[in-house]
């Protein structure tokens, strides 16, 4: 819109095409006509008056006028450069091309055009009826099935063409013989070789459709058993993530039971990258005709048989399916409760969602794939249609989940006919101003408006919010099992927990997920209190007696790959045994892990720069067919094993294989056993992390009267700024669950149905058996052996140990490897590099003056090299060894010469000056 002229933008186009010019040129040739279709409503006329002015001043009357003028602003004329015609084209194919033109007819396309144009004039008129671009109902996933159809078609059309071409170019051959269709047939390779590369990769490139996507395909997390179940459940949008918007990250009210509104990462991609709801599902294309047949039959007027007056008739409401205009319906809320009725009794499919828009006047049917639903009870009047014996014949296994749907108890909602809705969170909870009448739906259970991983949180609704998203987060680092076959399975990096335990706190959704079978975390005894100074800032202190007996003991498995080359001609690479003297003793040391086949032998114990695959490689590969080889025609190059010094790693499994290629290929697994340190990173479930502070005797641990010791011990300054209730309560329902013998629930709003116990209920139970109301205990000092002077709250909590341990992060040097082109030490933990500093530690040095200590890091420590100087002219020269002089090569003579020390990389820069012919001068000074 340009000072309320409103204009049609599409890149076929040169310059922007008057919308009235644009009906004309789809047939609505008279300005009575455009107004009909948009709505009599005079503002309307008002707004379009500019428009319909600028139309005639340009003298466009008749439909061929307004092509002839949008002919000649077309951008590109395609072959001949012939532009009469194209804009047709362009209206047909390109503009709203979901709506079909058949036989010529642009009348459907002039309607849907119209309708537009009056939600525009709405907009104006009325700023409440703007769209929420970042509402959940307008939205689509992309399923991937879908795209790995778009690329084979993609790739198929190129075989297609390739063979045609081929057809083409061999014609005058085919008429004298036969056509050869091998090279034809080979050409499935293209679509083999294809679609492995789209899904290995995960870059989907379709020519047809110019469509360049990344991360189509991912490669599925298998560190934890959550971090899998969260993976599966993920939507990635296409929106640009470095975007400092913050519309498309909020939380959407339209979220709820949908997506879930803790599941969400930290950082760049926050609110973007979201995840499902527990019961969400997600919808394919169903087929349309008969369900069209069924509107029709229903009572919608089509809209070929209607004129632009009656289109917006009062009282009569549009009808659109799947983004098209069937036509309109007198009677908008009887023909949706028939719609629903066929819906419940299984006629038609139960994902089809029908949403009666009362503002827009508007019925919308969706039948297609990509929209989020959810199940819900149906209720009569706010009283629910599942009953006691329904629920009786679910537990004896009579009923199934699908007979519930289709006897018609519950049904799926999508986001929008949601709205047409009103939902009750419980049947017998009363809602304050709402009739118990009006009550459309009630919600299976609340728990369901989480995904798989926040479900894990016990009460999460008695935390700060952000504590929940940081759980989500940590919950897919934690250690534990994986999966039954775990210790099966050839990953390459695998974290296992040794002694796994089920939460004492557990919640429903664990439960449900199984993640009672293959939990990520131990049950460690917590004592909140301040002891040793090594507990600040999150840090815990852990006792050592617990570690001893495997608390927080994980197993880390690395996989190790080895490919025997082949060279062709018989030729390749092969494992030798382990090479030793007369006696049979090794020569090298390095191969005590290997058997006597070359390989390393399960069972054994490996350390750094052992040698675990004894390959040999032949010296020349280009031999002539037929001739042996001997073993001087090898040298060594074994696979050698870089470890942690001071660590025993031993050998879980050898693995023999071939891949695709036949090769050879050598997989050992290395397992190592770890205990817990300072500086590992343990987690509850509550976004509370922190680092192991220090380990301590038990004999120095507090210990409670019945002689209870405590596994950790936590700092009470964790609580009153992070707001974390529910782990309060986790600690009081885990010390009742002990005490009674039995796993208490804590599912999110579970009170009211019974899934979360109440406090009350707790605190009565720890009473019972013979505990304080409140969870503290009355503790001695393990040092003194005097009673603490307060009472300390203590009890179990479920800690998780995360995946970030000191061992792999670790790192130091004195002196090591250097880059070849720059002799400066090289960067990472991975090559033994140097640590860097950089250009803020650099100012920091500056600003303290100790330029000595800048002289030593910046040059001293990195790469101080000495370099033959000119005085007289300032350039680099060499210094000749066998004269024993300096030289200057531009001054031919070593009379000026004088020596210093400045960084390779800054010696090399000036070399690399030259070379573009900037000569860098050096003007010298006595010091």
């Amino acid at each position: 819109m340009d000072k309320e002229k409103i204009y049609l933008h599409l890149n076929q186009f040169t310059k922007p095409i008057p919308i009235i010019v644009v009906m004309k040129a789809m047939g609505i040739e008279t300005d009575q006509e455009v107004v009909q279709m948009v709505g009599r409503d005079p503002r309307y006329g008002d707004l379009l008056y500019l428009s319909i002015q600028e139309c005639a001043t340009e003298r466009i009357y008749t439909q061929q006028q307004a092509l002839q003028y949008m002919d000649d602003k077309v951008t590109y004329a395609g072959a001949g450069n012939i532009k009469d015609g194209r804009s047709k084209l362009i209206l047909r194919d390109v503009f709203v091309a979901h709506v079909p033109v058949n036989n010529g007819n642009f009348q459907p396309k002039c309607i849907y055009t119209a309708v537009m144009l009056r939600r525009m004039l709405d907009a104006i008129l009325n700023s409440d009826t703007f769209d929420d671009k970042d509402y959940v109902g307008n939205k689509r996933l992309e399923l991937s099935g879908q795209l790995v159809s778009l690329l084979f078609e993609d790739l198929f059309k190129t075989m297609n063409t390739y063979a045609v071409d081929r057809m083409n170019k061999n014609s005058d051959m085919a008429r004298s013989s036969p056509l050869d269709f091998s090279q034809l047939i080979m050409q499935q390779d293209v679509i083999t070789s294809g679609l492995e590369r789209a899904i290995s990769t995960g870059n989907w490139d379709i020519k047809r459709f110019k469509m360049h996507r990344k991360g189509v395909s991912q490669v599925l997390s298998r560190l934890s058993y959550m971090a899998s179940l969260g993976y599966m459940t993920r939507i990635t949008p296409q929106f640009e993530k470095t975007r400092k918007t913050s519309g498309p990250r909020a939380l959407q009210p339209s979220q709820w039971g949908m997506l879930c509104p803790c599941d969400t990462p930290e950082g760049e991609a926050c609110g973007l990258t979201k995840n499902l709801a527990l019961m969400t599902h997600v919808t394919t294309d169903q087929e349309e005709g008969p369900l069209r047949n069924l509107c029709f039959s229903l009572g919608v007027e089509d809209l070929s048989l209607l004129s632009g007056e009656e289109i917006h008739a009062p009282g009569s409401f549009l009808v659109m399916f799947n983004g098209l205009i069937l036509g309109k319906h007198r009677q908008p809320q009887r023909f949706a409760n028939n719609m629903r009725t066929f819906r419940r009794s299984g006629k038609i499919g139960e994902f089809v969602s029908v949403f009666v828009n009362e503002k827009q006047h508007c019925i919308h049917i969706a039948s297609d794939g990509g929209r989020v639903c959810r199940p819900l009870i149906i209720a009569d009047k706010g009283r629910s249609r599942v009953k006691e014996h329904h629920m009786k014949e679910l537990r004896d296994g009579i009923r199934s989940f699908d007979d519930f749907l289709r006897d018609g108890l519950i049904e799926y909602l999508d986001v929008n006919e949601e709205n047409n809705a009103l939902i009750a969170l419980y049947e017998h909870v009363d809602q304050d101003g709402v009739q118990r009448s009006s009550i459309t739906h009630i919600e299976i259970e609340p728990m369901t408006i989480l995904g798989v991983v926040a479900g894990l949180i016990p009460y999460p609704h008695h935390n700060q919010s952000p504590r929940n998203t940081y759980q989500c987060a940590m919950g897919k680092q934690a250690m534990g099992n994986i999966a039954y076959n775990q210790l099966f399975r050839a990953d390459s990096l695998l974290y296992l927990l040794v002694y796994a335990q089920r939460p004492l706190l557990t919640t429903k959704t664990i439960e449900l997920v199984g993640y009672d079978k293959l939990g990520a975390g131990q049950n460690a005894t917590v004592a909140v209190m301040s002891y040793s100074g090594y507990d600040i800032e999150d840090a815990i202190v852990m006792n050592k007696s617990s570690l001893d007996r495997g608390f927080g003991r994980c197993i880390a498995m690395k996989k190790y790959t080895v490919t025997s080359e082949k060279y062709g001609d018989g030729i390749s690479d092969r494992i030798a045994k382990p090479q030793r003297d007369r006696d049979g003793v090794l020569i090298k040391q390095n191969m005590r892990a290997l058997d006597e086949d070359g390989f390393v032998a399960p069972g054994q114990i490996i350390r750094n720069h052992d040698i675990y695959v004894n390959k040999q490689t032949p010296k020349v590969t280009n031999r002539t067919p037929g001739t042996a080889l001997t073993d001087r025609d090898y040298r060594d190059s074994p696979a050698v094993y870089k470890g942690v010094d001071g660590e025993t790693t031993v050998v879980d499994r050898v693995m023999l294989c071939s891949d695709t290629n036949d090769k050879l290929t050598i997989k050992c697994i290395i397992r190592h056993t770890r205990r817990p340190e300072v500086g590992d990173k343990f987690s509850s479930r509550h976004g509370q992390k922190g680092v192991c502070g220090t380990i301590v005797q038990q004999e120095d641990f507090p210990f409670s009267e019945k002689g209870i010791c405590p596994d950790l011990i936590m700092n009470p300054h964790g609580f009153p700024s992070r707001m974390t209730i529910g782990k309060m309560i986790e600690l009081l329902g885990g010390k009742a669950g002990v005490s009674c013998g039995r796993f208490h629930y804590g599912s999110i709003f579970g009170e009211p149905s019974g899934n979360a116990d109440k406090v009350e209920d707790i605190s009565h139970t720890l009473v019972k058996h013979g505990f304080s109301y409140s969870g503290k205990d009355f503790l001695y000092s393990g040092i003194l052996g005097h009673p603490l002077q307060a009472y300390v709250f203590m009890g179990p909590i479920y800690y998780q140990k995360l995946k970030h341990m000191v061992l792999d992060k670790m790192h130091a040097r004195a002196s090591g490897p250097r880059v070849l082109l720059t002799r400066q030490p090289t960067e990472g933990r991975s090559r033994d590099g140097g640590l860097r500093l950089g250009e803020m530690e650099r100012d920091c040095l500056i600003a303290y003056g100790a330029s000595m200590l800048i002289f030593e890091r910046l040059l001293l420590s990195s790469d101080p090299y000495q370099v033959q100087v000119c005085r007289k002219c300032g350039l680099l020269g060499y210094y000749n060894y066998k004269l024993k002089t300096s030289f200057c090569s531009m001054c031919k003579n070593g009379e000026n010469m004088a020596k210093m020390r400045m960084p390779y990389a800054c010696k090399l820069l000036f070399q690399e000056l030259q070379s573009m012919n900037v000569v860098p001068r050096l003007t010298l000074t006595e010091g």
